[in-house]
């Protein structure tokens, strides 16, 4: 009989939260006081959208990543709701789009401009008008672009096509009437061909959201649903909830079969909401609590026992809600698998909480960051709407890679170079990455003999003729004039700040790849040395 040790071999077993520092907070954030269980914030790698306190109307802030610190009380607002904003979320492929819904019964579509807000912005690009009563909940579709799905109040989830030429839509491609109360939350599966809902009535729903047939049911008795979520490609659902003695608890179910759930858990008693999150790139699932600092997570697989409890995170903190940062924009540098962004109402804090994996090497380790979901949509809103479904674009975290496709070979050969130019710069995988700064770099110096030539003839010429202009802090010098107001010289300021961070950052990175290359050379004189 053979020994057999009591241990699992995980590479995720030491995963640890680290705090940022003070410095690397966003304090002075007046976050909302509604007691609505959702996120109130959402991250991409550029920008920080939050929820904010906001009297006669709704109203939520964008923030810059980098501009950490005391965030300015008179800040510009995207303020144009009516009634307190409910939900936000970024357009996953379109990291200048965000969608909010509100209490006035209205979905809107903003834009945000490259640099941040200078001003209040009150015009939406898009404004959906649709429902009867408040909408709670609103969420992209993972593959298609410009696919947005809303909930509210009248017990109705609407499918919004964002492709539509009208700047009000009063009429969503379609209505899913199947829920008889408020709708809690809705997950898309990896491929979007499945939505799985929460609903009030205890039930979970797993439905074809674009038919809106009813596709599975639960309607477990000892555990009441508040919060769904599929699980990646292991066709299972988690929900958090309450169990029949009010106990906090988790479920995992088939999502094949949701007539008894294939695990159930009690956490603890408190009452705060569970918010689950999972990764599958590293089958990571992490289950944080409304009102308490805790953070739970767990390893998740497809066979018994299922879900493996790995560690937890505590924080004398409490947390109203919590955004979490794209795996594109995490530092793979320092091995960070996962970011949140903790919404701290006491102290008016936003705190970055990063999860990482304790390696010795700074370089890029492969056998943690597999090939991730991109920020390029698998087709278009008129494929998906006829039938197709795709699953997402992936691409490497690794410094330097590409992404290559045939939906964007299309994309390229239809659209003039300037928008290709623009979308792709929309994104950064990480400010971390050498290889872009150095892209960047001979860029910049390939053009400024270019530059040179054009300063001489501007005089004569037109702005708009101009080819090529350098970039400085991410203005046009050219076009740039000096700041009018505090806010113009805040977002100035900013700005170069952003530049000096990008710069040390290179020169860090650069001096390690220094280290690197002494080492090797130490090393192969040593190896020649003994022969």
């Amino acid at each position: 009989m053979t020994w057999r040790p009591q241990y699992r071999s995980s590479k995720f077993r030491h995963v640890f939260g680290k705090a940022a520092t003070k410095e690397n907070c966003y304090d002075g954030v007046p976050i909302t006081r509604s007691v609505h269980d959702n996120h109130f914030c959402a991250i991409n790698p550029r920008f920080i959208a939050v929820v904010t306190e906001c009297a006669g109307g709704g109203a939520f802030l964008v923030l810059s990543v980098h501009h950490t610190g005391k965030v300015d009380p008179h800040h510009p607002k995207v303020s144009g709701h009516r009634g307190n904003v409910m939900d936000i979320k970024w357009n996953p492929f379109d990291d200048l789009c965000v969608a909010s819904c509100s209490e006035d019964a209205t979905v809107k579509i903003w834009d945000i401009p490259k640099h941040g807000l200078l001003k209040n912005i009150t015009v939406p690009r898009k404004d959906l008008q649709g429902h009867s009563r408040r909408v709670g909940l609103i969420e992209w579709h993972p593959t298609a672009s410009n696919v947005l799905f809303s909930s509210a109040y009248d017990y109705k989830i609407m499918v919004w096509n964002l492709d539509s030429p009208e700047q009000v839509i009063k009429n969503p491609v379609k209505t899913i009437s199947l829920h008889t109360d408020m709708v809690l939350s809705m997950s898309f599966n990896t491929d979007g061909s499945r939505l799985a809902t929460s609903c009030k009535d205890r039930k979970i729903r797993i439905i074809d959201p674009r038919t809106g047939a009813l596709l599975q049911e639960a309607n477990c008795k000892s555990h009441k649903a508040n919060k769904v979520l599929f699980l990646g490609n292991l066709k299972m659902l988690i929900s958090t909830g309450n169990s029949r003695w009010n106990h906090r608890q988790i479920a995992l179910w088939d999502q094949e079969d949701l007539s008894v759930p294939l695990l159930q858990e009690d956490l603890d008693g408190s009452s705060g909401v569970l918010f689950p999150f999972y990764d599958p790139d590293t089958h990571m699932l992490y289950v944080a609590g409304k009102g308490d600092g805790n953070i739970r997570y767990y390893e998740v697989s497809s066979e018994k026992p299922y879900m493996q409890f790995l560690t937890e995170y505590r924080s004398l903190l409490p947390q109203k809600g919590m955004g979490i940062m794209p795996k594109r924009g995490l530092d793979v540098c320092s091995c960070e698998v996962f970011r949140f962004y903790r919404l701290v109402t006491i102290k008016g804090l936003i705190e970055p909480l990063s999860m990482i994996v304790p390696r010795r090497s700074e370089s890029y380790q492969e056998d943690i960051y597999p090939m991730t979901a991109s920020n390029e949509p698998a087709m278009s809103a008129s494929d998906w709407f006829s039938g197709l479904d795709k699953g997402p674009l992936l691409m490497s975290l690794k410094p330097g890679s590409k992404l290559h496709d045939s939906y964007l070979d299309s994309v390229e050969a239809k659209a003039p170079i300037s928008v290709l130019e623009a979308k792709r710069s929309q994104t950064r995988p990480g400010q971390m990455q050498l290889a872009h700064v150095q892209e960047t770099l001979e860029t910049k110096e390939s053009r400024e003999p270019k530059i040179f030539n054009d300063l001489k003839s501007w005089q004569g010429d037109s702005v708009q003729d101009k080819g090529v202009t350098s970039v400085t802090n991410g203005r046009e010098p050219l076009l740039c004039s000096p700041p009018k107001t505090e806010n113009e010289l805040l977002q100035t300021f900013y700005r170069q700040q952003d530049e000096i961070r990008r710069l040390r950052e290179m020169l860090c990175q650069r001096d390690v790849r220094i280290k690197q290359l002494e080492l090797e050379i130490k090393n192969m004189r040593n190896s020649r040395g003994v022969y």
